[in-house]
């Protein structure tokens, strides 16, 4: 008689299941919950893998049929092999590309605002995360001293232990033989102090890469990474444009734009630049120009920068003192004859328009049209129907 048939019921298989039965069965469990298809059903697809194990070979499928799983490991017969390798020898492959290699945790991600002169001189940040570490208590056993082996359990939708007692990971150690210092979790919480080298040229939503920095965990052959994604903050006066290029506005006023001008910028790197329009250059309201290597530094190649552009934009005066208008017309270019018919003339008048009277004066006729249209629902009784012949 079997003791114990949880192997066979995670299998979906009878105690009197034949060799044939139990490869036909783990076949169809392990391709639906391999992690490649099913990357949160890994400690199931383990589970799976482990109860095959044993009850595919004669002599540990005999030992648990009389003993149940406490026989298997007394008789010194317990799983070693790892679940991923009983798929490989059971398929006859090798593990997919995404499997090659240390078997790795879950990565971390942290967002690092930076200011575009962070971005521009480059700079070093200090950013504290929160990670888990392997408890130096037990090394990672979970246990209050070696030797003492966590016992194992199966994982099945409707175990309870799942979390509560083993965590989700398919061991349970008595409390009485837990580590003191991390309880039996295998790790405990600590703080690191990573040193974020931030290069000259890296742009908004770019991503440091901190390898085997991320939680550690003894079910995973080494640690994820720590990823710090850079967010760029807005400057007041320049953006950032094609990676390279740095925009700014520079806003003149109407003897500027028309007499010359020279006008000082300070750079991100708190320089001063001198910029000059030579009397007899007019620069005209949306006048663009750029100077070369004063924009952003290159990633990796920080001596190579691109363009500061300059968008100008010509501050008009509200209103001329009427006395000196004959002066500036004097000045100015002659305004051009303008041949106005003596007859069928109508003179009107000019008024500021701005978008937001645009946009009342629909509100205005939407409100009148819809008014007009319930007055006249209200009014008109339904229409006579055309007679048909």
């Amino acid at each position: 008689m079997v003791k114990e048939t949880a192997y066979y019921e995670l299998l979906g298989v009878s105690p009197t299941c034949s060799q044939d039965d139990l490869k036909k069965a783990y076949r169809k469990l392990a391709l639906k919950y391999h992690p490649d298809k099913n990357p949160n059903e890994g400690e199931r697809f383990k589970a799976i893998s482990q109860a095959y194990e044993v009850l595919a070979n004669e002599e540990k499928r005999r030992l648990y049929d009389m003993g149940g799983e406490k026989a298997i490991k007394e008789g010194g017969m317990a799983s070693a092999t790892s679940p991923m390798d009983i798929f490989d020898m059971f398929f006859g492959m090798g593990r997919s590309k995404r499997d090659h290699g240390p078997r790795k945790g879950k990565d971390m991600h942290f967002a690092l605002s930076v200011t575009l002169e962070e971005l521009y001189n480059g700079s070093t940040r200090k950013l504290r995360v929160s990670r888990k570490e392997i408890c130096e208590g037990c090394k990672g056993s979970g246990t209050r001293a070696p030797g003492i082996s966590p016992e194992h359990v199966l994982l099945v939708m409707e175990l309870a232990c799942k979390f509560v007692e083993c965590q989700g990971n398919g061991e349970k150690i008595a409390a009485k033989d837990r580590c003191k210092k991390c309880t039996g979790t295998k790790v405990i919480k600590n703080s690191t102090l990573l040193e974020v080298h931030i290069d000259k040229g890296m742009i908004d939503g770019q991503k440091i890469v901190f390898s085997g920095e991320a939680d550690q965990d003894p079910s995973y052959e080494q640690p994820g990474d720590i990823i710090v994604i850079l967010e760029q903050k807005d400057h007041e006066v320049f953006k950032r444009s094609n990676g390279t290029n740095l925009v700014m506005s520079m806003k003149i006023n109407l003897t500027e734009a028309l007499c010359g001008f020279q006008k000082t910028i300070t750079t991100l790197d708190s320089r001063t630049l001198l910029i000059t329009s030579y009397p007899g250059e007019v620069i005209k309201h949306g006048t663009i120009k750029f100077i070369a290597g004063e924009g952003m530094p290159t990633y990796r190649n920080p001596f190579e920068k691109g363009k500061l552009i300059i968008n100008f934009t010509v501050d008009f005066p509200d209103k001329i003192d009427s006395a000196i208008i004959p002066k500036l017309e004097q000045l100015l270019p002659e305004r051009p004859i303008q041949d106005i018919p003596m007859n069928d003339v109508e003179e009107v008048n000019l008024h500021d328009y701005t978008m937001h009277d645009e946009e009342r004066s629909r509100h205005n006729h939407r409100e009148a049209y819809d008014a007009y249209e319930e007055d006249g629902d209200m009014n008109h009784g339904p229409g006579v129907q055309c007679a048909t012949h």
